[in-house]
């Protein structure tokens, strides 16, 4: 018969025997570790309706019969036990039996019913007092359990790195495994043992069981937001997580060992969290066209990125008199992991929300973003930024040289942002723009073979000669920034020890 347990921790049978106060043995049945719900005292004939199931039962034995054969009737007695689901039987000594009757034990071992006896001294309501407070005990450490685990996880989405870190929380709380799925069912981040192939192939079936089918509306009764399963000894669950665009939602994945109503709450509290992370998570469609849109103001050709576009996009910009005025934003994902490169698109949705634009261009850990210039641009966790000034559209190119530079500096210098050096043109607007390309490209042909070259003259030049500075803003050792520079004097003729030279070839690489 279906059993009704109730939301409270059940107190292994085990502990009961191990309290020396009681005074409990196992005399008959499995020596397991059975779960005790509740306890039920009774000593009529038929338990049945009086049982929900889980029960530690109790009885003195009054209703058995006190002469003749007795097997059949502890026979029939034991199997109603066990078919209203009891947990384990308790036979109390005195006044009625002074021991255990011998077909009860032979019907319990029959039937694999534990059977433990009560000693005189103990009543039925003490045993029942240590249950309640065996199970008041258990609820408290399995609130505190759920509140510290709350406090972790909450802990983890402020982190620099939040998915991750959220999954990295709840698998340990868990004891298992916590993958971050995208809408191919590819891991995109992944914390704690990793599972193998069976509970894998059931994981990615429930995947696809919560996530809506196309068309679908996120109501349809017929799309769960989860599933279970038991494979193999391993609970399985899959969650879909809020936000998605249709067709692309992500699916939050966990396996582990064991499943309580406390695992279950904390799973429901990082469903939530990583639904509020990945909330600004584009679907492919969506992303291709702001990367094209970027692409085009950026300077690419519009056959080149003819097959991003899938639709108008317009976008929204502050205006004045001049026409429309952006700021450029690059980017550079900081700090290193086994999943890092798996997870950029979501990383870089996340910074696009943050920032407040979805016109971002990412490529892999690197991201170039526009927004409207009235936009405040602040330092963001996990990320190295390099922002431009203000530009019209015609300007984006020259703005987008500006946050590159920005982010240059910012990598050297080992700080979260660095913006563009305004000031006007100086010195250089006393030479004819044409001139001044002219007399650049004049001065630095021999380097203009060589784009690596001209791209560490300028980032050595900008840190002022300083090799290490300069290596970290390349992203190459020492060794090769002093390499390229002596390659670049040798081919200039050039002593780049002379300040006069120095700034000849600043001005030349500006003019460039």
């Amino acid at each position: 018969m279906p059993t009704l347990m109730p939301p409270t921790p059940p107190v292994p049978l085990v502990d009961l025997l191990a309290r020396a106060d009681l005074g409990l043995r196992q005399v008959a049945g499995p020596e397991a570790d059975v779960p005790v719900h509740w306890v039920h005292t009774s000593d009529v004939a038929d338990p049945v309706p009086y049982l929900l199931g889980g029960e530690l039962l109790l009885t003195a034995g009054v209703h058995f019969p006190s002469a003749g054969d007795t097997t059949d009737y502890l026979d029939h007695y034991v199997a109603r036990a066990v078919e209203a689901g009891a947990a384990a039987l308790g036979f109390g000594l005195a006044p009625v039996h002074d021991a255990t009757p011998r077909a009860l034990v032979e019907a319990c071992d029959r039937y694999a019913l534990p059977l433990v006896e009560v000693p005189p001294q103990t009543p039925f309501s003490a045993v029942a007092r240590a249950v309640w407070q065996a199970m008041a005990e258990a609820r408290h450490r399995e609130l505190r359990r759920v509140a510290e685990a709350q406090r972790s996880l909450a802990s983890a989405a402020a982190r620099p790195e939040p998915v991750p870190a959220v999954l990295r929380r709840l698998a340990h709380h868990l004891g298992g495994w916590a993958a971050l799925l995208g809408p191919g069912g590819g891991e995109l981040y992944g914390a704690g043992a990793r599972p193998g192939p069976p509970v894998r192939a059931a994981l990615d079936g429930l995947a696809q069981v919560v996530r809506p089918l196309p068309g679908d509306r996120p109501q349809d009764a017929q799309t769960p937001s989860s599933a279970t399963d038991t494979v193999s000894g391993t609970h399985v669950a899959a969650y879909s997580l809020a936000g998605g665009a249709p067709g692309e939602e992500l699916v939050l994945a966990v396996a582990a060992g064991r499943r309580d109503a406390a695992d279950n709450a904390l799973t429901g509290v990082a469903t939530v969290l990583l639904s509020l992370l990945t909330g600004p998570y584009q679907g492919t469609a969506d992303t291709d066209r702001s990367a094209a849109l970027v692409r085009l103001l950026l300077g690419a050709r519009p056959e080149d990125v003819a097959p991003l576009l899938t639709g108008p996009t317009r976008p929204a910009a502050a205006r004045d008199d001049q026409g429309p005025h952006w700021i450029v934003v690059h980017g550079h994902r900081r700090g290193t992991g086994p999943h890092r490169g798996e997870g950029a698109p979501l990383a870089a949705a996340a910074l696009a929300a943050a920032l407040g634009t979805a016109l971002v261009d990412a490529d892999g850990d690197a991201v170039r973003a526009l927004l409207p210039a009235d936009r405040q641009v602040s330092a963001q966790p996990g990320w190295t930024l390099g922002v431009s000034g203000p530009a019209s559209t015609a300007e984006l190119s020259t703005a987008d040289a500006q946050a590159a530079g920005a982010l240059r500096r910012a990598v050297a210098n080992r700080s979260e942002l660095a913006r563009h050096r305004g000031g006007g043109a100086g010195m250089t607007a006393l030479v004819a723009p044409e001139e001044a390309r002219a007399q650049a490209r004049a001065l630095l042909e021999p380097l203009l073979d060589s784009p690596a070259l001209v791209e560490t003259l300028r980032t050595w030049l900008a840190l002022h000669g300083s090799w290490d500075r300069s290596a970290v803003a390349l992203e190459v050792h020492r060794n090769t920034v002093r390499q390229r520079i002596a390659r670049t004097a040798a081919l200039l003729d050039a002593d780049l020890d002379d300040p006069d030279t120095r700034m000849d070839l600043w001005f030349a690489l500006r003019w460039l």
